[in-house]
Parts: structure tokens; C-alpha cells; sequence
């Protein structure tokens, strides 16, 4: 029989009513005549509850111990809807992600997927076992230690599914009918898109939007593991949700498919530095050592041998940011003048495929914001993105401006 995947997140699944509603949700595919492997999430809020749990018991926490606790959630959920199941007359069990087993690296708490061999849960499914009920967000290491995935695992471990058995698709059900255009708390013009290309959710995941964890999407665009968006709590359509897919599948998009954003965004800059080569490396050799995520670089033309060099990284970041440059000045390694940080900066972008085949968006961008006296500090560009960095306090009016320059409000 065809194979489909379905993930449930922690707000699906955060008690004992929502976790029969999305059993229901189950039965119905499985009564269209599907194989469904169902990826659990534990109970919204649960993780928070175990970590603060392991926080608590040792602050310098083993690794391996945090993992063996924090799995535990989604062990939980995935007993309790496969004994929803089997009441409901549906052949199902649960899996955690030893049994299947989900063989991930050993960096705890982090791990990556490296192997999901289907030999165990096709036998089942062969056997009459309809549902396998799998715990999302864990795996077991070469050394035969429980791991995790990090936040949002449970959605990388969906696709991994889909994409090991070779699924006819993935649907990720979750408290939001889709993917939109924004975030219609921002802008209330915000439109649900009906199909989004794999780049296009890539970009809009990595630039902020909280969909779809990052390295799902990765996965399903390796793979071609087509994603539906849905939610659990909206009455059931055969056309619900967004469809994450090939761009081939996509008949004509939009110039701009979204505007995304991150509020919690820093700038630095290090003024006076000599401009040599291996510069660079010199400065963000140490920041990716300590552990720092920069984002947007600038480096200004030189003047009398020196020059200022400008990036972004993560506003909780700047504290280690500050601390790698002073280190690595005082090893010799650069010289600068000053460093000044702004901590109330914002990044907006504008993402679209149909920005490959158009030309002026970025002036028709620049336009827009200038027409609301928005400065901009730093602009980066790629193939699909436009992103700027402004003051924090513009950053709603500038995503609605933004929205209402590309029409994204129309299908």
C-alpha cells in the first residue's frame, strides 16, 4: 500500500482530547487505503518542563543523560496515540526511535539523521499493522545511546520518514492553516499560499519564519519529499493547508512570495582595521569558534590601508561576539579603532523564485521603505532574497509596506 507520513506537533497532541482529534485524522487516511507513519511531538510544553527538570537536578549536565530525559516526552505521546488507536479497531503500535531504528550522530542534543533502514516497520506493516506511531525528535547513536535532534526535530524527523519510505507525501499538522505570505499578526493583509517552492520556504524558514524547522526543509528539497502545511483543529479538505513542492509543480508564482522577518538581530562593526589579506579570516575565524551565527557582512572600501568591516549576528550573541574579537586582538591578530554595537536593529526580506526572471525588485524594495523614511544599514542579496538591516522600531511598517508594494495580498 502507498505510504503516508503525518507529523503532529506539540500542540496537536497537548492532551488527551487533541490527541483522539488527531487519531481521527489518522483514521481517515488510513480508511483512503494508506500505510500512515504518524511522528509525534511530546505535549506542548512538556520539553520546556524536562529540560528545566535537568537544569535543575545538575546545571553542567551529562549530555547523554539530558537526551535519555528530554526524549522521554515524545515516548509518551507516541504510546498514547497508538492506544487511541487500536481503540478506534486500527491496527497500530508505537515506535521509539531505537526500535526502528533512527540511526543519528553521537552530538547530543544536536544529533543529525544518518540512516533509517525501513526493513522493521515495512515487516509490521506486511504483518497488518496499519499505523506505526513513531516518536519524533530522538534516534539511538552508534554507541547505543538515546539522541536528539535539537528544537523542531520532530519535523526533520517527518521528512527523514518520508523520504526513507518513500512516501507519496508528508503532512505536518500544526496550530497554523499554512504557510503565509507574513505573519498576519503583522500584517493583517497576510494571504495563505496555496503552493510555496522548496527555496522560497527554505529562505523564509532561515530568514524567521517559525513554519517549518530549517533542516526540514533542507531535507525534503534533497529529497523531493512533498510537505503539506496544515492545521489539526480546521475541519478536514482533501485542498487544506500549503503545499511545499518542486517548483516545477508550480504552474506561475509571484515575483515575491513573502516578506519574513527577525526582530532579534544585532550590528557590529569594527572600525580602523587594516586591510590586508586574510583580514577576514582573521576576524570570523574566532567568532565561528566562539560559537557565533554572523548573518550580513559589509566591508567598506579602504582608505590610507584601513577599512570598516560590519556584520549582523544574533542579538543574545553579542556578549560572546565582544569577547572572541577582544581575544583575538589581543593575540595580535588585528588591530582595530573602535567597536560599536547596535542591539535594536531588525532584518526584513522580501523571497521569491520569480525574482530569478524579474528585474528592479530591489529598487522597487528600496523605494518603498524610503517612502516610509526607513533608513536602511546593511543590504544582502542571492538568487530569490533580498535582506535589509533597519532600526527595530520600523520593522511592522516596513513588512506592511513591503506587502503592499508586491501585492502579496493577491493570488
Amino acid at each position: 500500500m502507498p505510504v503516508l507520513v503525518m507529523k503532529f506537533g506539540g500542540t496537536s497532541v497537548a492532551n488527551i482530547d487533541r490527541i483522539h482529534r488527531a487519531a481521527k485524522r489518522v483514521a481517515l487516511e488510513v480508511a483512503k487505503g494508506y500505510d500512515v507513519i504518524v511522528v509525534v511531538s511530546a505535549m506542548s510544553g512538556k520539553t520546556n518542563e524536562l529540560v528545566g527538570w535537568v537544569n535543575e537536578t545538575s546545571p553542567l549536565y551529562d549530555a547523554r543523560e539530558y537526551d535519555a530525559v528530554v526524549a522521554s516526552g515524545e515516548n509518551v505521546t507516541a504510546g498514547l496515540m497508538a492506544l487511541r488507536l487500536q481503540e478506534m479497531d486500527i491496527p497500530a503500535r508505537s515506535w521509539q526511535g531505537w526500535q526502528v531504528p533512527v540511526k543519528t550522530t553521537s552530538a547530543h542534543g544536536s544529533a543529525r539523521i544518518e540512516d533509517i533502514p525501513p526493513d522493521n516497520i515495512n515487516r509490521k506493516f506486511a504483518e497488518g499493522m496499519r499505523v506505526a506511531v513513531v516518536a519524533g525528535f530522538q534516534g539511538i547513536s552508534p554507541e547505543g545511546r538515546v539522541t536528539t535532534l535539537g528544537r523542531g526535530g520532530s519535523d526533520t524527523t517527518a521528512v527523514a520518514f518520508a523520504a526513507a519510505f518513500n512516501a507519496e507525501r508528508c503532512d505536518i499538522y500544526t496550530d497554523v492553516d499554512g504557510v503565509y505570505t507574513t505573519d498576519p499578526r503583522i500584517c493583517d493583509k497576510a494571504r495563505k499560499l496555496d503552493r510555496i517552492a522548496f527555496e522560497e520556504m527554505l529562505e523564509l524558514a532561515s530568514l524567521g519564519a517559525k513554519v517549518l524547522q530549517t533542516r526540514s526543509v533542507e531535507l525534503a528539497m534533497r529529497y523531493k519529499v512533498r510537505l503539506r502545511v496544515l492545521s489539526s483543529f480546521d475541519e478536514y479538505s482533501e485542498t487544506a493547508g500549503t503545499l511545499v513542492c518542486d517548483e516545477e509543480e508550480i504552474m506561475e508564482s509571484n515575483v515575491v512570495a513573502g516578506v519574513a522577518f527577525n526582530r532579534d538581530e544585532a550590528k557590529m562593526t569594527l572600525t580602523a582595521v587594516a586591510d590586508r589579506p586574510g583580514i577576514a579570516a582573521a576576524i570570523f575565524g574566532p567568532l565561528s569558534e566562539a560559537g557565533v551565527n554572523v548573518d550580513m557582512i559589509v566591508q567598506n572600501i579602504s582608505e590610507d590601508g584601513r577599512t570598516d568591516m560590519t556584520f549582523s549576528l544574533p542579538v543574545d550573541q553579542i556578549k560572546r561576539a565582544e569577547k572572541a574579537v577582544m581575544q583575538a586582538t589581543g593575540r595580535g591578530d588585528y588591530t582595530f579603532s573602535d567597536l560599536v554595537t547596535d542591539d535594536a536593529v531588525a532584518k526584513v526580506s522580501v523571497v521569491g523564485i520569480g525574482m530569478r526572471s524579474h528585474t528592479g525588485v530591489a529598487a522597487r524594495m528600496f523605494k518603498a521603505l524610503s517612502a516610509e523614511r526607513i533608513n536602511i544599514k546593511v543590504i544582502t542579496t542571492s538568487e530569490i532574497k533580498i535582506s535589509v538591516l533597519i532600526d527595530r522600531k520600523y520593522m511592522e511598517l516596513a513588512v506592511q509596506a513591503l506587502h503592499d508594494e508586491f501585492g502579496l495580498e493577491k493570488a
